[in-house]
């Protein structure tokens, strides 16, 4: 554990809390994309494979299971809540996730650090995690407008990657025999791909004007 790790986990966590707080008090998941959400309970599900046999720790136990729940509640509500699933925007969310679940398998077949069950799943987590935000940032480009808490979530998701890459880069120099070069690669791009939002992001903060991102 070091500061990077920390906050990287602590603003995942926030962006979570966000999207929940969101939710339940607007009762709306308008302008979230389900696919991202479904995404992201599927990377945590292939991900936490060793949650019950490779014990490390109480607090990464607790957040394995933090993130595993929240992200399947999320997507329980935004498909099942009487009142959330009506502001779902179904039209705007057409991205066709599932060739992104596709090309992560097969990128994880074929480039893994050994060949077993739990590092293939792990790999395909990392890959799928990579690009799992696409759907949410091309909602957000077809809605244009994006609200408040909808911009601070996104803010803070993409805010947790960046510190995990600092995170990376302090213990290869800090451990050794350190380097999961497969999370690095997919964390770069995963950070690239919030690049363009940060910039909408920083300049509306700036501003003092409501978050707008171009068609």
């Amino acid at each position: 554990m070091n500061i990077f790790r920390l906050a990287g986990d602590l603003t995942h966590l926030i962006s979570i809390l966000v999207l929940l707080l969101k939710i339940y008090a607007t009762k709306s998941c308008s302008g979230i994309s389900l696919k991202t959400q479904e995404l992201y309970a599927l990377v945590f599900l292939a991900r936490y494979l060793d949650l019950f046999t490779d014990f490390v720790s109480v607090y990464n136990t607790v957040m394995k299971l933090v993130f595993i729940g929240s992200s399947l509640a999320i997507v329980w509500c935004m498909r099942m809540h009487r009142i959330v699933k009506r502001s779902y925007n179904r039209e705007l969310d057409t991205f066709r996730h599932y060739f992104l679940v596709a090309g992560s398998f097969v990128l994880a077949l074929v480039v893994h650090e050994k060949f077993t069950l739990q590092e293939i799943f792990w790999a395909f987590s990392i890959y799928l995690e990579a690009v799992a935000i696409l759907p949410q940032l091309v909602l957000l480009q077809r809605s244009g407008n994006v609200d408040n808490l909808t911009g601070q979530y996104v803010f803070f998701l993409g805010a947790y990657r960046a510190f995990y890459i600092l995170n990376w880069i302090y213990r290869y120099f800090t451990e050794q025999r350190f380097g999961r070069w497969i999370s690095w690669i997919s964390g770069l791009v995963q950070t690239a791909l919030y690049a363009d939002f940060f910039y909408y992001y920083f300049m509306s903060w700036k501003n003092n004007a409501k978050l707008q991102l171009p068609a």
